[in-house]
C-alpha cells in the first residue's frame, strides 16, 4: 500500500468540497482539467492554443464534436473562483500573433472558463442532457506538482533521499558548497536564523543550477526554492537537508529540531493547501514534457526526466469518477503525457518521440496502475513554429524544417539572429529509446546516440482578418489531445 498524501481529516474537506462541486455541477457540468508540466514545457502555449482554437474555428479534425459539426458556440465565461488569477488568454495570444514572442512561463497558479454549447450524438442524451459543458482549466507549475511526493515523507527521509541524488553524476559538483557547509555545522548545536539562511540559500543555488538550461535536470523539490513567490523569504522557506545520524530524534532547541519544524510547516503551509483546494478537484491531467531538451542535454537529464516523472504520476489518484466514488473525492480518470515542441523534429521521428516518452513514464504508469483508456502518450506542438522541406545534398534528398530561430540560439559555430528563416536537419531520434537509458555508472559503455539539433524557433506569422480577428493557430495534434482530455463528455 502506498503512503497516503492526506490524513483523516483532510480526506473529510475533501469529500464535502467534492459534494460541493458535484452539487453546481447538476446545473452547469463541468469539469476541471489540470494543465502542467516541468520547467519550459509549454504550458501558457498548450492553454492559449487550444482556447484559440475552439474560440476561433481552428483545424481540429480528429476532434469530432467540431469534425461532426455538434458544437455550436464556444465562449469565455467568468471563472468560479475568484481567489484565483484569471489566465490571460489574450495577452498571451498577442503575444505570440502580434509580437511573435512566447508568452512568459507560469510562475503561480490561474485559471480560465470554457464553455461549449453542443448537440449531443446520441437522441436519449438530447433528453436528458443541457447540451452544455463548462471546462475550468488549471494552470499550475509543473515544480508544485513535484511537491506533492513530500506528504508522504518525514524530515529524515526527505534529508536521505536529497542527499542520495545529490552526490551522483553532475549534481556531486553542482551540490558541493551545500553539502560542504552541512558538514561544517553542528546539528544539535543551538537554532541560529543565520545558519538556516545560509544553508537554505546554497541549497536554492544547487536546485536553481540543476534546473538551468545548461543541465535541464528535473527533480528538483522542494519546488517552492524555485518558485518562491510572495514566501520568499519566509521561515517555511529557510530550511535544508541536513545529514542525520542513523538513530536518534532533534534536541528542543536545535538546528536540526529547527529545520524539522520548519520542513513540517513547508508542507502544511504550501503542499497541503495546494493538493486539497486545487489537484484533489482534478477530473483530468495533461502533463506537458519538453523531452527534446533533456534528449539535447544527453543521459543524464534523460533519465532524470523518468525519475521526475515518476514521481509526478505517482501523485495522481486514478480512478473512475462515479457518482458513488465521488462521494469519498474525485479520481483523475484521464491523464494524457504529451512530449511538447515535435515542430522541432521532421515528422518522420515523431513516432520516436512518442516511443520516448512512452518509455520515460512506462514504470510509474505500472505502478500507479493506470493503464489502458486512463492514459495516453502523444507528442504535439501546441503552435507549430516550423514548416517541413527537403533539400539537396550529396545526391540526397534530406528532410528538413523551416523556421526562424530565436536570437541567440545556434547549431555548430552558426548563431542565428532571430530574424532569418532557415532549414535546419534536425537529425533523428534513435529507434530504441533504451539507448537513453544505458548505464552512467561506467558498467558498461554507453552507446553512441545521434545528434539532434534542437533549437528555439520563434511563433510563426499568422495572418489577421482585417477586423481584426485573428486566425486559428497552426499546431500539430492538438485536436488529438482535446479528444482524449474531453471529448468523451460532448458526446
Amino acid at each position: 500500500m502506498s503512503p497516503r498524501l492526506t490524513s483523516i481529516t483532510d480526506d473529510a474537506k475533501l469529500a464535502f468540497e467534492t459534494l460541493t462541486d458535484r452539487a453546481l455541477g447538476l446545473v452547469n457540468p463541468t469539469l476541471r482539467l489540470g494543465v502542467t508540466g516541468l520547467s519550459r514545457s509549454g504550458k501558457t502555449v498548450f492553454i492559449s492554443s487550444l482556447v484559440h482554437n475552439l474560440l476561433h474555428g481552428g483545424r481540429l479534425p480528429l476532434f469530432e464534436p467540431v469534425q461532426s459539426g455538434r458544437v455550436s458556440s464556444v465562449r469565455l465565461e467568468e471563472q468560479p473562483d475568484d481567489a484565483v488569477p484569471r489566465f490571460q488568454y489574450e495577452d498571451h495570444v498577442k503575444a505570440l500573433v502580434r509580437e511573435r514572442i512566447w508568452p512568459d512561463s507560469t510562475r503561480a497558479i490561474s485559471e480560465l472558463r470554457l464553455t461549449i454549447d453542443y448537440k449531443s450524438a446520441s437522441g436519449w442524451n438530447r433528453l436528458f442532457s443541457p447540451g452544455r459543458l463548462s471546462i475550468d482549466i488549471v494552470d499550475y507549475p509543473g515544480e508544485w506538482l513535484l511537491d506533492l511526493p513530500l506528504l508522504t515523507k518525514d524530515y529524515r527521509s526527505f534529508c536521505e533521499d536529497t542527499f542520495a541524488l545529490a552526490i551522483g553524476g553532475v549534481r556531486a559538483e553542482l551540490s558541493r558548497k551545500w553539502r560542504d557547509m552541512t558538514t561544517l555545522v553542528d546539528i544539535n548545536g543551538p537554532a541560529d536564523e543565520m545558519t538556516a539562511r545560509e544553508l537554505a540559500s546554497a541549497f536554492a543555488d544547487y536546485l536553481k543550477a540543476c534546473k538551468s538550461d545548461e543541465r535541464s535536470l528535473s527533480t528538483l523539490p522542494p519546488g517552492r526554492f524555485l518558485l518562491p513567490g510572495d514566501l520568499d523569504g519566509s521561515p517555511a522557506l529557510t530550511f535544508a537537508p541536513l545529514v542525520l545520524p542513523f538513530e536518534g530524534r532533534a534536541e528542543k532547541g536545535s538546528l536540526w529540531a529547527m529545520m524539522e519544524r520548519r520542513y513540517e510547516a513547508y508542507k502544511s503551509v504550501v503542499v497541503k493547501p495546494f493538493f486539497r483546494e486545487h489537484f484533489a478537484r482534478l477530473d483530468r491531467q495533461i502533463v506537458l514534457v519538453d523531452a527534446l531538451q533533456a534528449v539535447n542535454r544527453g543521459t543524464e537529464a534523460v533519465q532524470d526526466l523518468e525519475r521526475a516523472l515518476a514521481e509526478v504520476l505517482a501523485c495522481f489518484r486514478p480512478g473512475t469518477n462515479s457518482w458513488l466514488s465521488s462521494l469519498l473525492g474525485r479520481r483523475i480518470d484521464r491523464v494524457l503525457v504529451a512530449a511538447t515542441k515535435a515542430d522541432h523534429l521532421h515528422h518522420e521521428s515523431h513516432d520516436r518521440l512518442e516511443e520516448l516518452t512512452r518509455r520515460l513514464v512506462d514504470r510509474a504508469v505500472r505502478r500507479i496502475g493506470m493503464a489502458g483508456a486512463g492514459i495516453d502518450i502523444i507528442a504535439l506542438a501546441s503552435v507549430r513554429a516550423t514548416r517541413e522541406a527537403t533539400v539537396r545534398r550529396d545526391g540526397q534528398d534530406l528532410p528538413v524544417i523551416v523556421g526562424t530561430p530565436m536570437s541567440g540560439e545556434r547549431i555548430g559555430q552558426e548563431i542565428f539572429d532571430g530574424e532569418r528563416k532557415t532549414a535546419i536537419f534536425p537529425g533523428d531520434l534513435p529507434t530504441d529509446p533504451e539507448a537513453f537509458f544505458a548505464h552512467l555508472d561506467g558498467s558498461r559503455a554507453a552507446p553512441v546516440l545521434p545528434d539532434v539539433n534542437v533549437v528555439r524557433f520563434r511563433p510563426p506569422h499568422i495572418e489577421e482578418t482585417g477586423g481584426g480577428i485573428k486566425l486559428s493557430v497552426p499546431h500539430i495534434r492538438l485536436d488529438r489531445a482535446m479528444q482524449f482530455l474531453f471529448g468523451d463528455r460532448l458526446a
